[in-house]
C-alpha cells in the first residue's frame, strides 16, 4: 500500500510534501479516533525491547534522527508512530533560514537522499517552547548546532546558549559538528578545537543540574586515525557516547546517473549508500574502545536487518531517518518486531 502512495508523494517536492504529511498526520493526532488508531497500528510494546541506558528506560531502541522534526512540532505524532525516542534539531541559537531552495533531493534508483538544508530552524528557543507544550512523554534528545553567521572561534558561545535554551526539555544531547552543509562545520571535529567545545559543555552541563547525556555525532568521511582522536577526545571529555554516522560527501558507487548526481550539486548523502561505511564506523569505534562507548547507529537503515546489522557491530540504538522516506509509518514498529524476533 506504501509503495502506490510513495509513488504518488514522490511526484511532489522533496520538502513540500514533507510539510504536508506530517501537517496531515499532525490533524490526525488531534482526534482521539485516530490518535487511538495510530498507537494500537504502530506502537509494539515489550520487554525485549526496553534498553535503560545513562539513567533513561527508552521504551525501545529504535529512534528518528535529527534532521526530520527540525524545529520539534511533530514529537507528539511520532511518538503515535512507534518510535522509542526523538532526536529534534539541528537547532541554532538565533533563527535561521538555510540554504536556498531547492536543497533537498531523491535518488530513488539509490533509496537515497541529497540534502543542503543548512540549519533551517525557528532557533533553539522556539523548540524548547514547543517541548513543554508536548502532551506525550517520548524521550527527546537535542541536537544542537552553531548559526551559519557564527565564525568558528565564536562556536562554543552557541552550542553553550542552544544547550542553555534546551537544557530543562530534553533527555540528552547531540553535538553536531559533522554536517557538510554548514561551511566550516566539520573543521570543529579537529581534536583541539573539539575538545575545548565538549569541555566548555561538561562544565555548563555541571552548572545547570546533575548533568545530562552528551553524545557526539560524527561524519562517517573520517580515517582511522581521526577516529581514534574521536574515542580519545570521548574517553578525556567524559561525554557519553557517539552518533555514527552523519550524511557523506562521498558519491562512490551510486546508481543514479552521474550527470544527474552532478547536476545537483553540494550536499549530504543519506540512505542505503550510506549503511556498509556506517557500520564498518561502528564496528571500528566498538572494537577499538573495547564495548566502552555507547553508539547510536545511523545510516542506512531500512529493515530489521539493517538495524540488527548496527547492533551487532556494536551500537546501542538505531536511528532512521531516509528509510522512514522510503520505508513508510510502519518503519519502527516493523523493525521493533525485527528485534523481537532476534533476541
Amino acid at each position: 500500500m506504501y509503495n502506490l502512495t510513495r509513488r504518488l508523494l514522490f511526484l511532489i517536492a522533496p520538502e513540500r510534501v514533507h510539510h504536508f504529511v506530517m501537517g496531515c498526520l499532525k490533524i490526525a493526532y488531534t482526534l482521539p479516533f485516530t490518535r487511538t488508531i495510530l498507537k494500537s497500528r504502530f506502537i509494539v510494546s515489550h520487554p525485549a525491547l526496553q534498553k535503560t541506558m545513562w539513567g533513561i528506560t527508552f521504551p525501545n531502541q529504535v529512534g528518528l534522527a535529527a534532521g526530520f522534526d527540525k524545529d520539534a512540532k511533530y514529537t507528539d505524532v511520532l511518538s503515535s508512530l512507534g518510535f522509542g525516542f526523538v532526536e529534534i534539531g539541528t537547532v541554532t541559537p538565533l533563527p535561521q533560514p538555510g540554504n536556498p531552495k531547492p536543497r533537498l533531493f531523491r535518488l530513488p534508483k539509490d533509496k537515497a537522499l541529497i540534502n543542503r538544508m543548512g540549519f533551517n530552524n525557528h532557533g533553539a528557543a522556539a523548540a524548547a517552547a514547543r517541548l513543554r507544550k508536548r502532551k506525550e512523554k517520548i524521550i527527546i534528545g537535542g541536537n544542537i548546532g552553531k548559526n551559519k553567521i557564527t565564525e568558528n572561534e565564536n562556536a562554543i558561545a552557541d552550542y553553550e546558549a542552544s544547550f542553555r535554551d534546551l537544557y530543562q526539555v530534553v533527555d540528552y544531547f547531540v553535538v553536531n559538528v559533522s554536517s557538510p552543509n554548514t561551511p566550516g562545520l566539520r573543521a570543529l571535529q579537529d581534536k583541539e578545537p573539539l575538545m575545548k567545545l565538549l569541555n566548555s559543555l561538561q562544565v555548563l552541563n555541571r552548572q545547570l543540574g546533575s548533568g545530562k547525556p552528551i553524545l557526539l555525532k560524527i561524519a562517517p568521511d573520517l580515517t582511522d586515525s581521526q577516529l581514534d582522536d574521536i574515542i580519545d577526545i570521548v574517553r578525556q571529555t567524559g561525554i557519553q557516547g557517539i552518533v555514527a554516522t552523519n550524511t557523506t560527501i562521498d558519491r562512490s558507487y551510486l546508481r543514479t546517473p552521474k550527470q544527474k548526481v552532478e547536476a545537483i550539486g553540494a550536499g549530504g548523502l543519506s540512505g542505503q549508500p550510506l549503511r556498509q561505511r556506517a557500520t564498518q564506523v561502528i564496528s571500528y569505534i566498538h572494537q577499538k574502545s573495547g564495548g566502552s562507548i555507547p553508539i547510536m547507529a545511523v545510516g542506512g537503515i531500512f529493515t530489521a536487518e539493517d538495524a540488527m546489522e548496527k547492533l551487532n557491530a556494536g551500537a546501542s540504538f538505531v536511528q532512521l531517518y531516509t528509510g522512514f522516506i522510503y520505508e513508510g509509518p510502519a518503519i519502527a514498529s516493523d523493525i521493533c518486531k525485527g528485534i523481537i524476533a532476534n533476541k
